[in-house]
Protein backbone atom coordinates (compact mmCIF):
# COMPACT_ATOMS: atom_id res chain seq x y z
CA UNK A 1 0.00 0.00 0.00
CA UNK A 2 1.10 3.57 -0.68
CA UNK A 3 0.12 6.64 1.34
CA UNK A 4 0.44 10.34 0.66
CA UNK A 5 0.25 12.46 3.81
CA UNK A 6 -1.53 9.56 5.52
CA UNK A 7 -4.09 9.11 2.72
CA UNK A 8 -4.10 5.68 1.09
CA UNK A 9 -3.93 5.44 -2.70
CA UNK A 10 -5.64 2.86 -4.87
CA UNK A 11 -3.64 0.42 -6.94
CA UNK A 12 -3.95 0.34 -10.76
CA UNK A 13 -2.80 -2.12 -13.39
CA UNK A 14 -0.25 -0.05 -15.29
CA UNK A 15 1.58 3.26 -15.03
CA UNK A 16 -0.61 4.87 -17.67
CA UNK A 17 -3.60 4.74 -15.30
CA UNK A 18 -1.87 6.48 -12.42
CA UNK A 19 -3.41 9.73 -11.20
CA UNK A 20 -3.24 11.71 -7.96
CA UNK A 21 -5.32 9.09 -6.15
CA UNK A 22 -3.56 5.92 -7.32
CA UNK A 23 -0.24 4.12 -7.70
CA UNK A 24 1.35 1.38 -9.75
CA UNK A 25 4.17 -1.02 -8.79
CA UNK A 26 6.51 -2.41 -11.43
CA UNK A 27 7.87 -5.38 -9.52
CA UNK A 28 10.37 -6.36 -12.22
CA UNK A 29 11.97 -2.93 -12.17
CA UNK A 30 11.40 -2.38 -8.42
CA UNK A 31 9.71 0.95 -9.09
CA UNK A 32 6.62 2.63 -7.64
CA UNK A 33 4.74 5.20 -9.71
CA UNK A 34 2.56 7.87 -8.13
CA UNK A 35 0.72 10.77 -9.73
CA UNK A 36 1.89 13.51 -7.40
CA UNK A 37 5.24 15.13 -6.78
CA UNK A 38 6.68 13.92 -3.45
CA UNK A 39 8.02 17.41 -2.75
CA UNK A 40 6.62 18.71 0.54
CA UNK A 41 4.60 15.52 1.01
CA UNK A 42 5.05 12.50 3.26
CA UNK A 43 5.15 9.39 1.06
CA UNK A 44 4.85 6.03 2.84
CA UNK A 45 4.99 2.48 1.50
CA UNK A 46 4.14 -0.66 3.46
CA UNK A 47 7.38 -2.47 4.26
CA UNK A 48 6.16 -5.69 5.90
CA UNK A 49 3.58 -8.34 5.11
CA UNK A 50 2.59 -8.73 8.75
CA UNK A 51 3.30 -7.74 12.31
CA UNK A 52 2.85 -11.07 14.12
CA UNK A 53 2.28 -14.61 12.88
CA UNK A 54 1.53 -17.25 15.50
CA UNK A 55 2.89 -20.39 13.86
CA UNK A 56 2.00 -23.97 14.75
CA UNK A 57 5.30 -25.49 13.70
CA UNK A 58 8.48 -26.06 15.68
CA UNK A 59 10.64 -22.97 16.15
CA UNK A 60 14.23 -22.98 17.45
CA UNK A 61 13.78 -26.52 18.72
CA UNK A 62 10.60 -25.73 20.66
CA UNK A 63 7.15 -27.15 19.96
CA UNK A 64 3.88 -25.23 20.12
CA UNK A 65 2.08 -25.13 23.45
CA UNK A 66 -1.25 -24.63 21.63
CA UNK A 67 -1.93 -21.41 23.57
CA UNK A 68 -3.21 -18.40 21.67
CA UNK A 69 -1.65 -14.97 22.15
CA UNK A 70 -3.29 -12.32 24.32
CA UNK A 71 -2.91 -8.86 22.78
CA UNK A 72 -4.25 -5.71 24.44
CA UNK A 73 -4.01 -2.00 23.75
CA UNK A 74 -1.81 -2.07 20.63
CA UNK A 75 -2.32 -0.31 17.28
CA UNK A 76 -1.27 -2.17 14.12
CA UNK A 77 -1.36 -0.22 10.87
CA UNK A 78 -0.08 -0.23 7.30
CA UNK A 79 0.76 -3.81 6.36
CA UNK A 80 1.13 -5.15 2.84
CA UNK A 81 -0.85 -8.34 3.53
CA UNK A 82 -2.28 -8.86 7.04
CA UNK A 83 -1.28 -7.50 10.42
CA UNK A 84 -1.92 -10.66 12.44
CA UNK A 85 -2.29 -14.35 11.66
CA UNK A 86 -2.87 -17.44 13.78
CA UNK A 87 -2.13 -20.60 11.86
CA UNK A 88 -4.13 -23.83 12.11
CA UNK A 89 -5.59 -26.78 10.27
CA UNK A 90 -8.26 -26.11 7.64
CA UNK A 91 -10.40 -29.09 6.62
CA UNK A 92 -11.37 -29.23 2.96
CA UNK A 93 -14.71 -30.95 3.25
CA UNK A 94 -17.12 -31.91 6.00
CA UNK A 95 -15.12 -32.95 9.07
CA UNK A 96 -15.51 -33.82 12.73
CA UNK A 97 -15.05 -30.58 14.73
CA UNK A 98 -12.93 -32.51 17.20
CA UNK A 99 -10.25 -32.76 14.49
CA UNK A 100 -9.64 -29.04 13.94
CA UNK A 101 -9.57 -25.75 15.84
CA UNK A 102 -7.22 -27.18 18.47
CA UNK A 103 -3.81 -26.14 17.12
CA UNK A 104 -3.97 -22.75 18.83
CA UNK A 105 -6.69 -22.09 21.41
CA UNK A 106 -7.79 -18.98 23.28
CA UNK A 107 -6.42 -16.14 21.16
CA UNK A 108 -7.64 -12.85 22.67
CA UNK A 109 -7.57 -9.31 21.29
CA UNK A 110 -8.90 -6.46 23.43
CA UNK A 111 -8.73 -2.71 22.83
CA UNK A 112 -6.69 -3.25 19.68
CA UNK A 113 -6.76 -1.12 16.51
CA UNK A 114 -5.90 -2.66 13.13
CA UNK A 115 -6.09 -0.50 10.02
CA UNK A 116 -4.78 -0.06 6.47
CA UNK A 117 -3.97 -3.64 5.52
CA UNK A 118 -3.95 -4.43 1.83
CA UNK A 119 -5.70 -7.78 2.32
CA UNK A 120 -7.17 -8.35 5.81
CA UNK A 121 -6.57 -7.12 9.33
CA UNK A 122 -6.08 -10.68 10.53
CA UNK A 123 -6.59 -14.38 9.86
CA UNK A 124 -7.52 -16.28 13.00
CA UNK A 125 -7.87 -20.02 13.50
CA UNK A 126 -8.59 -21.87 16.71
CA UNK A 127 -11.32 -22.36 19.29
CA UNK A 128 -12.25 -19.84 21.97
CA UNK A 129 -11.11 -16.80 20.01
CA UNK A 130 -12.18 -13.45 21.51
CA UNK A 131 -12.24 -10.02 19.85
CA UNK A 132 -13.51 -7.29 22.17
CA UNK A 133 -13.50 -3.48 22.12
CA UNK A 134 -11.41 -3.34 18.94
CA UNK A 135 -11.42 -1.05 15.89
CA UNK A 136 -10.93 -2.74 12.52
CA UNK A 137 -10.93 -0.33 9.58
CA UNK A 138 -9.67 0.49 6.09
CA UNK A 139 -8.96 -3.03 4.83
CA UNK A 140 -9.25 -4.38 1.30
CA UNK A 141 -10.99 -7.78 1.26
CA UNK A 142 -11.95 -8.69 4.82
CA UNK A 143 -11.46 -7.04 8.15
CA UNK A 144 -11.43 -10.13 10.38
CA UNK A 145 -11.24 -13.62 8.87
CA UNK A 146 -12.19 -16.32 11.41
CA UNK A 147 -11.66 -19.85 10.13
CA UNK A 148 -12.60 -23.32 11.45
CA UNK A 149 -13.10 -22.13 15.02
CA UNK A 150 -15.61 -22.91 17.78
CA UNK A 151 -17.01 -21.09 20.81
CA UNK A 152 -15.77 -17.66 19.75
CA UNK A 153 -16.93 -14.17 20.73
CA UNK A 154 -16.81 -10.90 18.79
CA UNK A 155 -18.15 -8.22 21.11
CA UNK A 156 -18.33 -4.41 21.23
CA UNK A 157 -16.11 -3.87 18.20
CA UNK A 158 -16.25 -1.28 15.42
CA UNK A 159 -15.79 -2.43 11.82
CA UNK A 160 -15.56 0.36 9.26
CA UNK A 161 -14.54 0.91 5.65
CA UNK A 162 -13.71 -2.50 4.24
CA UNK A 163 -12.99 -3.03 0.53
CA UNK A 164 -11.48 0.44 0.35
CA UNK A 165 -10.24 -0.26 -3.19
CA UNK A 166 -13.76 -1.16 -4.36
CA UNK A 167 -12.71 -4.55 -5.72
CA UNK A 168 -15.29 -6.22 -7.97
CA UNK A 169 -15.58 -9.89 -8.88
CA UNK A 170 -14.86 -10.74 -5.25
CA UNK A 171 -17.24 -10.89 -2.30
CA UNK A 172 -15.64 -9.04 0.61
CA UNK A 173 -16.98 -8.63 4.13
CA UNK A 174 -15.97 -6.73 7.23
CA UNK A 175 -16.03 -10.05 9.11
CA UNK A 176 -15.98 -13.49 7.51
CA UNK A 177 -16.67 -16.53 9.67
CA UNK A 178 -15.66 -19.41 7.46
CA UNK A 179 -15.78 -23.18 7.08
CA UNK A 180 -17.42 -25.12 9.90
CA UNK A 181 -17.10 -22.64 12.73
CA UNK A 182 -19.39 -23.63 15.59
CA UNK A 183 -21.18 -21.38 18.07
CA UNK A 184 -19.62 -18.07 17.06
CA UNK A 185 -21.33 -15.14 18.80
CA UNK A 186 -21.35 -11.59 17.41
CA UNK A 187 -22.78 -9.27 20.03
CA UNK A 188 -23.12 -5.50 20.34
CA UNK A 189 -20.86 -4.64 17.40
CA UNK A 190 -21.03 -1.54 15.18
CA UNK A 191 -20.56 -2.16 11.44
CA UNK A 192 -20.64 1.03 9.36
CA UNK A 193 -19.44 2.66 6.14
CA UNK A 194 -19.41 -0.51 4.03
CA UNK A 195 -20.95 0.52 0.68
CA UNK A 196 -18.77 -1.96 -1.23
CA UNK A 197 -18.67 -4.74 1.34
CA UNK A 198 -20.86 -7.12 3.28
CA UNK A 199 -21.06 -6.76 7.03
CA UNK A 200 -20.70 -10.03 8.99
CA UNK A 201 -20.81 -13.16 6.86
CA UNK A 202 -21.13 -16.68 8.23
CA UNK A 203 -19.91 -18.51 5.14
CA UNK A 204 -20.03 -22.29 4.57
CA UNK A 205 -20.62 -25.01 7.13
CA UNK A 206 -21.17 -22.87 10.20
CA UNK A 207 -23.38 -24.20 12.99
CA UNK A 208 -25.42 -22.46 15.71
CA UNK A 209 -24.28 -18.88 15.15
CA UNK A 210 -25.53 -16.15 17.49
CA UNK A 211 -25.96 -12.60 16.18
CA UNK A 212 -27.52 -10.24 18.74
CA UNK A 213 -27.74 -6.52 19.53
CA UNK A 214 -25.56 -5.34 16.64
CA UNK A 215 -25.96 -2.08 14.69
CA UNK A 216 -25.33 -2.63 10.97
CA UNK A 217 -25.49 0.39 8.68
CA UNK A 218 -24.56 1.09 5.07
CA UNK A 219 -23.56 -2.47 4.07
CA UNK A 220 -24.37 -4.65 1.09
CA UNK A 221 -25.58 -7.65 3.13
CA UNK A 222 -25.53 -6.93 6.85
CA UNK A 223 -25.93 -10.37 8.46
CA UNK A 224 -25.22 -12.97 5.77
CA UNK A 225 -25.70 -16.64 6.68
CA UNK A 226 -24.80 -18.97 3.81
CA UNK A 227 -24.69 -22.77 3.41
CA UNK A 228 -24.90 -23.22 7.17
CA UNK A 229 -27.12 -24.71 9.86
CA UNK A 230 -28.80 -22.94 12.74
CA UNK A 231 -28.50 -19.34 13.87
CA UNK A 232 -30.19 -16.79 16.12
CA UNK A 233 -30.46 -13.25 14.78
CA UNK A 234 -32.21 -11.04 17.35
CA UNK A 235 -32.30 -7.48 18.64
CA UNK A 236 -30.25 -6.00 15.79
CA UNK A 237 -30.74 -2.73 13.90
CA UNK A 238 -30.16 -2.70 10.14
CA UNK A 239 -30.07 0.71 8.44
CA UNK A 240 -29.70 1.45 4.72
CA UNK A 241 -28.33 -1.94 3.74
CA UNK A 242 -29.11 -3.70 0.48
CA UNK A 243 -30.17 -6.70 2.55
CA UNK A 244 -29.98 -6.47 6.31
CA UNK A 245 -30.55 -10.19 6.83
CA UNK A 246 -29.67 -12.53 3.99
CA UNK A 247 -30.12 -16.24 4.59
CA UNK A 248 -28.94 -18.31 1.62
CA UNK A 249 -29.08 -22.10 1.24
CA UNK A 250 -29.23 -22.57 5.00
CA UNK A 251 -31.56 -24.10 7.57
CA UNK A 252 -33.12 -23.24 10.92
CA UNK A 253 -32.26 -19.55 11.18
CA UNK A 254 -34.41 -17.80 13.79
CA UNK A 255 -34.84 -14.08 13.14
CA UNK A 256 -36.61 -12.38 16.06
CA UNK A 257 -37.23 -8.74 16.98
CA UNK A 258 -34.91 -6.87 14.65
CA UNK A 259 -35.47 -3.38 13.25
CA UNK A 260 -35.00 -2.85 9.49
CA UNK A 261 -34.82 0.73 8.21
CA UNK A 262 -34.88 1.08 4.41
CA UNK A 263 -33.45 -2.40 4.34
CA UNK A 264 -34.62 -5.75 2.95
CA UNK A 265 -34.78 -9.04 4.83
CA UNK A 266 -34.28 -11.99 2.48
CA UNK A 267 -34.44 -15.80 2.63
CA UNK A 268 -33.15 -17.55 -0.48
CA UNK A 269 -32.42 -21.04 -1.75
CA UNK A 270 -30.94 -22.30 -5.02
CA UNK A 271 -30.12 -25.62 -6.66
CA UNK A 272 -26.46 -25.32 -5.64
CA UNK A 273 -25.37 -28.70 -4.24
CA UNK A 274 -22.32 -30.77 -3.40
CA UNK A 275 -22.33 -32.23 -6.91
CA UNK A 276 -20.37 -30.27 -9.48
CA UNK A 277 -20.19 -27.03 -7.49
CA UNK A 278 -17.82 -24.29 -8.65
CA UNK A 279 -16.33 -24.15 -5.13
CA UNK A 280 -15.98 -27.91 -4.81
CA UNK A 281 -16.67 -29.12 -1.29
CA UNK A 282 -18.37 -25.95 0.07
CA UNK A 283 -22.04 -27.03 -0.27
CA UNK A 284 -21.29 -30.42 1.33
CA UNK A 285 -20.78 -28.66 4.68
CA UNK A 286 -24.31 -27.22 4.78
CA UNK A 287 -27.85 -28.58 4.49
CA UNK A 288 -28.88 -30.55 1.42
CA UNK A 289 -30.98 -28.76 -1.19
CA UNK A 290 -34.25 -30.20 0.16
CA UNK A 291 -33.38 -29.32 3.79
CA UNK A 292 -33.04 -25.56 3.35
CA UNK A 293 -36.01 -24.60 5.49
CA UNK A 294 -37.13 -24.36 9.11
CA UNK A 295 -36.58 -20.62 9.48
CA UNK A 296 -38.42 -18.24 11.82
CA UNK A 297 -39.23 -14.60 11.11
CA UNK A 298 -41.21 -13.11 13.99
CA UNK A 299 -41.58 -9.91 15.96
CA UNK A 300 -39.60 -7.81 13.51
CA UNK A 301 -40.17 -4.16 12.58
CA UNK A 302 -39.65 -3.23 8.92
CA UNK A 303 -39.95 0.45 8.01
CA UNK A 304 -39.31 2.31 4.77
CA UNK A 305 -39.65 5.89 3.61
CA UNK A 306 -41.38 7.09 0.44
CA UNK A 307 -38.19 6.81 -1.64
CA UNK A 308 -37.43 3.18 -0.85
CA UNK A 309 -38.35 1.15 -3.97
CA UNK A 310 -37.89 -2.46 -2.87
CA UNK A 311 -40.03 -5.10 -1.21
CA UNK A 312 -39.35 -5.15 2.53
CA UNK A 313 -39.25 -8.92 2.82
CA UNK A 314 -38.37 -11.63 0.31
CA UNK A 315 -38.62 -15.42 0.22
CA UNK A 316 -37.08 -16.65 -3.01
CA UNK A 317 -35.95 -19.80 -4.76
CA UNK A 318 -34.57 -20.29 -8.25
CA UNK A 319 -36.89 -21.28 -11.08
CA UNK A 320 -35.25 -24.68 -11.51
CA UNK A 321 -36.62 -25.65 -8.08
CA UNK A 322 -40.24 -25.06 -9.13
CA UNK A 323 -42.24 -28.17 -8.31
CA UNK A 324 -39.30 -29.73 -6.46
CA UNK A 325 -39.29 -27.66 -3.26
CA UNK A 326 -42.91 -26.94 -2.42
CA UNK A 327 -42.69 -26.31 1.33
CA UNK A 328 -42.12 -22.74 2.58
CA UNK A 329 -38.68 -21.83 3.85
CA UNK A 330 -40.23 -20.64 7.13
CA UNK A 331 -41.93 -22.71 9.79
CA UNK A 332 -42.97 -19.67 11.89
CA UNK A 333 -43.85 -16.31 10.36
CA UNK A 334 -45.93 -13.90 12.45
CA UNK A 335 -46.10 -10.87 14.78
CA UNK A 336 -44.20 -8.58 12.41
CA UNK A 337 -44.95 -4.91 11.73
CA UNK A 338 -44.51 -3.20 8.35
CA UNK A 339 -44.52 0.58 7.87
CA UNK A 340 -44.19 2.00 4.37
CA UNK A 341 -44.46 5.56 3.07
CA UNK A 342 -45.19 6.92 -0.39
CA UNK A 343 -47.06 5.22 -3.21
CA UNK A 344 -47.55 1.78 -1.69
CA UNK A 345 -49.75 0.56 -4.55
CA UNK A 346 -46.90 0.55 -7.06
CA UNK A 347 -44.34 -1.34 -4.96
CA UNK A 348 -44.49 -4.83 -3.48
CA UNK A 349 -44.45 -5.21 0.27
CA UNK A 350 -43.53 -8.89 0.28
CA UNK A 351 -42.20 -11.40 -2.26
CA UNK A 352 -43.09 -15.05 -1.67
CA UNK A 353 -41.91 -18.36 -3.04
CA UNK A 354 -42.83 -21.14 -3.70
CA UNK A 355 -46.05 -19.94 -5.29
CA UNK A 356 -48.27 -20.65 -8.26
CA UNK A 357 -47.03 -19.39 -11.63
CA UNK A 358 -44.18 -19.81 -14.04
CA UNK A 359 -41.49 -18.38 -11.80
CA UNK A 360 -42.91 -19.89 -8.59
CA UNK A 361 -42.91 -16.38 -7.13
CA UNK A 362 -45.68 -14.00 -6.11
CA UNK A 363 -45.64 -10.35 -5.10
CA UNK A 364 -48.01 -8.83 -2.55
CA UNK A 365 -48.73 -5.10 -2.22
CA UNK A 366 -50.48 -5.40 1.14
CA UNK A 367 -50.35 -7.72 4.10
CA UNK A 368 -54.04 -8.49 3.66
CA UNK A 369 -53.40 -9.90 0.19
CA UNK A 370 -50.80 -12.28 1.60
CA UNK A 371 -52.93 -13.30 4.58
CA UNK A 372 -55.81 -14.30 2.32
CA UNK A 373 -53.59 -16.68 0.37
CA UNK A 374 -51.57 -17.93 3.37
CA UNK A 375 -53.73 -17.70 6.49
CA UNK A 376 -51.29 -19.94 8.36
CA UNK A 377 -48.75 -17.09 8.38
CA UNK A 378 -48.75 -13.45 9.54
CA UNK A 379 -52.12 -13.78 11.27
CA UNK A 380 -51.17 -11.26 13.98
CA UNK A 381 -48.89 -9.00 11.93
CA UNK A 382 -49.69 -5.37 11.11
CA UNK A 383 -49.20 -3.08 8.16
CA UNK A 384 -49.22 0.72 8.39
CA UNK A 385 -49.09 2.72 5.17
CA UNK A 386 -47.54 6.10 5.75
CA UNK A 387 -44.23 7.60 6.81
CA UNK A 388 -42.27 5.79 9.48
CA UNK A 389 -41.90 9.07 11.36
CA UNK A 390 -45.40 8.38 12.62
CA UNK A 391 -44.27 5.35 14.63
CA UNK A 392 -40.59 6.01 15.42
CA UNK A 393 -39.37 8.47 18.03
CA UNK A 394 -36.84 10.31 15.87
CA UNK A 395 -35.55 8.71 12.65
CA UNK A 396 -33.72 11.97 11.86
CA UNK A 397 -31.54 11.35 14.94
CA UNK A 398 -31.41 7.59 14.29
CA UNK A 399 -33.59 6.88 17.28
CA UNK A 400 -35.59 3.95 15.99
CA UNK A 401 -37.50 3.20 19.15
CA UNK A 402 -41.26 3.02 18.79
CA UNK A 403 -43.37 5.84 20.16
CA UNK A 404 -45.16 5.02 23.40
CA UNK A 405 -48.53 5.32 21.74
CA UNK A 406 -47.73 2.55 19.26
CA UNK A 407 -50.90 0.44 18.92
CA UNK A 408 -51.46 -3.24 19.50
CA UNK A 409 -48.11 -4.69 20.56
CA UNK A 410 -47.44 -8.31 19.69
CA UNK A 411 -48.21 -11.14 22.06
CA UNK A 412 -45.78 -11.55 24.95
CA UNK A 413 -45.64 -15.33 24.73
CA UNK A 414 -44.23 -15.55 21.19
CA UNK A 415 -40.57 -15.00 22.09
CA UNK A 416 -38.81 -18.18 23.29
CA UNK A 417 -37.07 -18.12 26.64
CA UNK A 418 -33.60 -18.62 25.15
CA UNK A 419 -34.03 -15.51 22.96
CA UNK A 420 -35.33 -13.47 25.90
CA UNK A 421 -32.27 -14.48 27.87
CA UNK A 422 -29.87 -13.52 25.06
CA UNK A 423 -31.50 -10.09 24.74
CA UNK A 424 -31.87 -9.55 28.48
CA UNK A 425 -35.57 -8.86 28.03
CA UNK A 426 -38.47 -9.40 30.39
CA UNK A 427 -41.63 -11.12 29.22
CA UNK A 428 -43.48 -7.77 28.70
CA UNK A 429 -40.54 -6.52 26.61
CA UNK A 430 -41.23 -9.32 24.14
CA UNK A 431 -44.56 -7.74 23.23
CA UNK A 432 -42.88 -4.96 21.26
CA UNK A 433 -41.91 -5.51 17.61
CA UNK A 434 -38.39 -4.60 16.61
CA UNK A 435 -35.11 -4.29 18.48
CA UNK A 436 -36.26 -1.89 21.21
CA UNK A 437 -38.83 -2.83 23.84
CA UNK A 438 -41.37 -0.18 24.76
CA UNK A 439 -40.47 1.58 27.99
CA UNK A 440 -42.90 3.41 30.29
Amino acid sequence: MVFVDGRSLKTVGWDGDVDTNSFYIDYDASRIYIGISPTNHLIEVTAFDSALVRTTGDVHGKSSDHKGPVIRGITFTQYAYRALEVEGKEPEGLADPATFGKDVVGTTLENVTISHCSRVAGYFRGDRFTLRNCLISDTSTEGIYLIDSADCLLEKNVFARNNVEEITGYYPSAVKIFNQSYRVTCRDNLVIDQPHSNGIWYDVGNVDGVFVNNWIEGCVDGFFFEISKGAICAGNVFVNCDKGVRVLNSSNVRVYHNTFVNTVASFERTERSAVGDHFGWHPSTGPDVDKREGHVFAGNLLVADAQFPKALLRFEQTKVLCGKLTRPQVRQFDDNVYVRGGDTASRPLLVWSPAEGGNCTAEFRTLEEFQKLHPEFEAHSQYFPGGYGSVLKSPELKNYELIRAFPKPTAEDTLPADIQQLLGWSKPDAGTPGAYPLRP
